[in-house]
């Protein structure tokens, strides 16, 4: 009987992390969308709707592996939550650090590399 309720235990585990997983990618597609959109565009090529030609530099196109990958996680969060001159970029990229939260940041960070099909170097 102890096995059977350590197997289902453990299933029901594995379940709700796997939900959990799932909904965190939900949720960190929604804070893109809410907060990167706007210039990032909503597939991450740089293509957003607050681009115009008036833009002195184009928003960093996520889908560009070659690119991506030689940033680091640790640029990426400190870009997110510092803004672009943080890691000496456009200051037209804010700071979102007193808006989202560390999961929120860590959130995006993921999405950010789904959308570049790519990890840091």
């Amino acid at each position: 009987m102890s096995r059977f309720v350590i197997m289902i235990t453990m299933a029901l585990g594995l379940a709700l992390s796997a939900a959990g997983s799932a909904q965190a990618a939900d949720d960190a597609k929604q804070v893109f969308d809410f907060y990167c959109a706007q210039c990032h565009g909503e597939k991450g090529d740089g293509k957003g709707i607050n681009v115009t030609k008036s833009f002195s530099t184009d928003p960093r196109n996520f889908t560009v592996t070659a690119d991506m990958e030689k940033r680091s996680d640790d640029d990426i969060r400190t870009v997110i939550k510092d803004g672009g001159p943080a890691i000496s970029k456009s200051p037209l990229m804010p700071p979102w650090g007193a808006t989202l939260s560390d999961a929120e940041v860590d959130g995006l960070l993921a999405h950010i590399r789904k959308l570049c099909k790519c990890t840091a170097k």
